[in-house]
This record gives C-alpha cells, sequence and structure tokens, in this order.
C-alpha cells in the first residue's frame, strides 16, 4: 500500500514564522507598489491641486470598492482557511475539498451579486458615500467589474492558507498588485500625456485595473493547483472519510464562519468611509471653507498618509494569516498550553516587526512624505500621527484573529462594535478641536478600547505570565525601538535644519540613509541582546559571527 503523504501544516513556531514571512513579505511588496505607484501618477495628472482632486477621488471611490470587497469576500480566506485547516487536523481532507468547491458555487453567485448592486447602484452607492458626487460614479462601475471576480480569487487563497501553503497565496498577491500597478501608470501616461484627457477619466480607467490584477491573479493560482494536484488528491484518498456533509451543510458553514470575519476585516473600510462620510459636513459646520480645501484636507489623512502606513499594516497581515489556521488547528486538538505558547508567540512575532516599522515610518515622515508627495508640513504631522494608528491598527487585527480562530467571533464583533460607537460620539468634537487630525484621533482612541477588551478576554481565557513576557520580550523590543526612533528622528531633524527646501530627489537619498541607519540599530540590539533568537525562535550566532556582534 502506498504511504500517505505528509501534510504541510504544522503547529511549530517555524511554520508560523514560515507563514508569517511569506505573507508579510507578499503585503509589504504589494503595498509598496501600491504606494509607489502615486509618485509618477501624481506628476502625469499635472499641479498640485489637480492631483489633490484626483487623490481624493480615487480614494473616496476605492474606499467604496473595499466596502463591497470586503462584504462580498473579505471574510472568505480566513474562513476557508481556518476551516480546512479544521478539517485537516482531523485527517478529513476530502470534507475540505467539498468544502472548498461548495465555496467556489457561493462565491460565484455572490461575485454576481455584489457586481451587480455597485454597477447598477452607482448612482446611488454615490449619494451615500460620496453626498453623490457624479464624478464618482463611472469609477465606480469600473470597480464593480472586478468584484465579479474577486470572492473566487479569495476562496482560493484560503483553501492554501488552509494547508499552510502560504507561498502561492503571497505570490498571487504580488503578481496581482504587480499587474495592477502598470496598467494603471499605462492608462493614466496615455490619457493625460499622450491624449491630454482630464483627471477624472484618468482615475476612472486608473480603476480598471482591479479586474486586470485579479484576471491575472487567478491564472497563476489555477498553474499553483494545476502542479499541485496529486498531493491534494492523495491526501483526499488515505485521510478520513468520517464525516457526512451535503451541499447545503457545507453552504451554511461557509456563512456561518465566513460573515464574522467579513465584519471584522471591514472595520478599517467602515472607519474610512465614516470619516469620508462626515468629514465635509463636520467642517462646513463651524468653518467656511471650499470644496477644493476639503478635498486637500481629506486626500491628507484619507489617502495620501493612509496608502503609506498600509505598507507597515501589512506586517501584522502576514502574522493574522498564518496564526489563524495554526491556533485553529491546536483549539481543534484541546491543546491548550500549546495555545498559550502560540498566542504569546503571535503576539512578540507581530511586536518585533510591527513595532520598529510603525516608530521607524514616524522618525522618516519628513523626507517619506516629501518623496512621495511634496513637501506639506500638515502633511507631515498627520503622517506621524496616523503611524501610531496604524500601530493600534495592526494589534488589533492580530489580537481579532486570536479571537476568532478561538472560535469567539461574536465577542470580537462586540467588541468592534463598542469601539465603533466610541468613534462616532468622540468624532464630531475632535474634527471640531483637531480639524484635519481629528478623525486619526478619534480611531486612535476607538483601537485602544478595543483592544483593550481584546487582550483582557483573551487573558481570562488563556492567562498568559505576562510580567515574563514584558520582561524578557516586549520591554526590551520597545526600548529598541524608541531609541532607534529617538536617534533617527534626531538626524532627521538635523538634516531638515541644514536643507529647508531639500526637493524629492534629495529626500529620497535622506530616506534611505535614515531607514539604513533605522535598520542598523535595530537590527544590531536584537542580536546583541538575543531577542533575534527568543523571538524568532532561530539561532543569531551565524549573524553575530559575520558582523561580530558579542
Amino acid at each position: 500500500m502506498a504511504e500517505q503523504p505528509k501534510t504541510s501544516a504544522t503547529n511549530s513556531p517555524d511554520s508560523l514564522l514560515s507563514g508569517s514571512t511569506w505573507i508579510t513579505a507578499s503585503g509589504i511588496i504589494s503595498r509598496a507598489l501600491s504606494a509607489l505607484y502615486v509618485i509618477p501618477w501624481n506628476i502625469w495628472m499635472g499641479s498640485a491641486l489637480i492631483a489633490a482632486s484626483a487623490n481624493a477621488l480615487y480614494g473616496k471611490v476605492y474606499h467604496i470598492y473595499d466596502f463591497f470587497l470586503l462584504i462580498s469576500t473579505a471574510g472568505l480566506p480566513s474562513a476557508i482557511s481556518k476551516q480546512i485547516s479544521h478539517y485537516n487536523a482531523l485527517g478529513e481532507y476530502e470534507a475540505g475539498n467539498q468544502l472548498f468547491k461548495q465555496a467556489l458555487k457561493v462565491t460565484a453567485i455572490i461575485g454576481v451579486v455584489f457586481a451587480g448592486i455597485m454597477y447598477f447602484g452607482a448612482p446611488e452607492v454615490a449619494q451615500v458615500f460620496t453626498n453623490g458626487d457624479p464624478r464618482s460614479i463611472p469609477a465606480i462601475k469600473a470597480l464593480a467589474i472586478a468584484i465579479l471576480l474577486l470572492p473566487t480569487l479569495s476562496i482560493m487563497r484560503g483553501y492554501f492558507q488552509g494547508y499552510s501553503l502560504m507561498e502561492p497565496s503571497a505570490l498571487s498577491m504580488m503578481f496581482e498588485q504587480l499587474v495592477r500597478v502598470c496598467y494603471m501608470l499605462a492608462i493614466t501616461y496615455i490619457t493625460m500625456q499622450i491624449r491630454h484627457g482630464n483627471y477624472v477619466d484618468a482615475v476612472t480607467k486608473s480603476t480598471f485595473a482591479s479586474f486586470v490584477g485579479a484576471s491575472a491573479s487567478i491564472l497563476y493560482l489555477l498553474g499553483c493547483f494545476w502542479r499541485r494536484r496529486h498531493y491534494f488528491r492523495d491526501l483526499a484518498t488515505f485521510g478520513s472519510h468520517n464525516l457526512q456533509f451535503t451541499a447545503r451543510d457545507f453552504t451554511k458553514e461557509i456563512v456561518q464562519q465566513a460573515i464574522p470575519f467579513v465584519i471584522i476585516d471591514s472595520t478599517i473600510t467602515i472607519f474610512n468611509l465614516f470619516d469620508q462620510s462626515t468629514f465635509n459636513w463636520m467642517m462646513q459646520s463651524f468653518m467656511r471653507i471650499s470644496q477644493q480645501q476639503l478635498d486637500y484636507y481629506y486626500s491628507l489623512f484619507g489617502f495620501q498618509a493612509n496608502k503609506l502606513i498600509m505598507v507597515i499594516v501589512s506586517l501584522a497581515t502576514g502574522v493574522v494569516s498564518s496564526s489563524i489556521p495554526l491556533v485553529s488547528s491546536l483549539y481543534t486538538q484541546q491543546k491548550t498550553e500549546s495555545i498559550k505558547q502560540q498566542i504569546r508567540d503571535i503576539l512578540c512575532l507581530f511586536m518585533f516587526f510591527m513595532l520598529p516599522a510603525a516608530l521607524g515610518m514616524l522618525a522618516v515622515a519628513r523626507p517619506l512624505w516629501i518623496t512621495f508627495y511634496a513637501y506639506s508640513a500638515l502633511g507631515i504631522k498627520i503622517m506621524r500621527l496616523s503611524c501610531v494608528m496604524a500601530l493600534l491598527i495592526g494589534l488589533f487585527m492580530v489580537l481579532a484573529a486570536i479571537l476568532q480562530a478561538l472560535y469567539k467571533n461574536g465577542l470580537a464583533i462586540r467588541y468592534l462594535g463598542i469601539g465603533f460607537v466610541v468613534k462616532i460620539i468622540i468624532q464630531w468634537p475632535l474634527v471640531y478641536w483637531l480639524q484635519a487630525y481629528g478623525p486619526i484621533w478619534a480611531t486612535i482612541c476607538a483601537m485602544i478600547v478595543i483592544c483593550a477588551l481584546m487582550v483582557t478576554k483573551i487573558n481570562r481565557l488563556y492567562p498568559l505570565p505576562w510580567s515574563q513576557i514584558l520582561r524578557r520580550d516586549l520591554w526590551p523590543l520597545i526600548a529598541l525601538a524608541v531609541v532607534m526612533l529617538l536617534v533617527v528622528w534626531g538626524i532627521d531633524g538635523l538634516v531638515g535644519q541644514l536643507d529647508t527646501t531639500g526637493g524629492r530627489l534629495r529626500s529620497t537619498g535622506y530616506l534611505m540613509l535614515e531607514i539604513i541607519i533605522g535598520a542598523f540599530i535595530y537590527g544590531y540590539w536584537v542580536l546583541k541582546k538575543r531577542s533575534f533568537d527568543q523571538i524568532l525562535h532561530i539561532s543569531g550566532d551565524k549573524l553575530r559571527n559575520k558582523l561580530h556582534i558579542k
């Protein structure tokens, strides 16, 4: 008899790190591409005011697109990976395959329904989310076409993640983003530089890039399925066959598991849409301000800063995507102590990467902003505050993923609801007091409330030795990250005093120099203090020997 093939899913720290590395690298590269295209895109748009209007329009329609995308797909990769990991832990590989096949049918219907609502209801959607801005309607219709494919694409990624095969999912995201950005830049150049069109037309044509990128990603994943078809087939053949489900059972399971993930994953988009829908009238309620000025203020925090901080939020996405199937598998096997250790590893891994990334971006906010958008004192300050918000958003994502993997979906949603109510209550007073900073501070306060509630609940379910974790793992990381922040910020302040008129090219040079200095400071000390070894569960002796670190 042939030997049963081994599944790639494991519960070891190596599996968490490997999966996180793939998804994190994919997220960073994808977000970096999504941010970098802004430089030529803005230049080709024309004047700074036209570019700001284009950014504001693009940001508004993309927040709408994100909302439809999230309610139609967001919960599916995590939900499917969680359930397939659950069945794999039981040896029921065929059950996972049947769930996947039924999910493909369900998502095909979902794609048609939501794409139809978004396309044919574009004027009504624009009325709700953009105060009836007629410029947004063609772009909303262009984005609706991508919704046809994206639910199916998300299911395919979730299937691989359920087997802890993060590489295909990660590479498909990078490939999708690369194709999307290339198409966007090409069509924008043709529209604005060759045909001398208007920015509304360029934005509309740019949004169609989402459909082009999704199509390319699906083709890539189909190739991955074909190459691994024998592996999946053999697992299903030799696995257990004790569970019997009907198509209706699987459909019910998909919906039950996906809805909580949809709600949680929609959090950032819902917050952004709330800001988008309320910012203009809140500002106009206490001051006279033109639409162009409102577009400028909104674009600073709602599009420009948001696009940059999402690069570092991708670090949290990597940890989340890897942690859900691992913790879910341990929960299925009722391994309490292993769950505690996994939660500890997840939190420490998040802090190891996210803390220096957020504080590092805060430190280099000045040259970073100038490199992408040209100098703006207000924009730079908003960027720094947004970095603090990004750290809290990332922590929220990780904590919510842990609760969901432990089948505490209702609690995660309840805590999210409490936080959103906090944001609603304090938003107008903060906008009145702080103007463009107000929405960011409202989100920060809401995230603090949500994260505090989640940490408290997780600790009640699986008490952790917090004094030991703080003393051994977290305080050293916090201290190192703060030292790095102060040194790099001090260097940037000196550079800013010496070169007050630094243009985009010189600012890019300063940015690279400051990033290298910050990375060296943090990297040197995590190796020196052995935090690298303790948190990543990897020996850093070879690196220490090469760098002559004792």
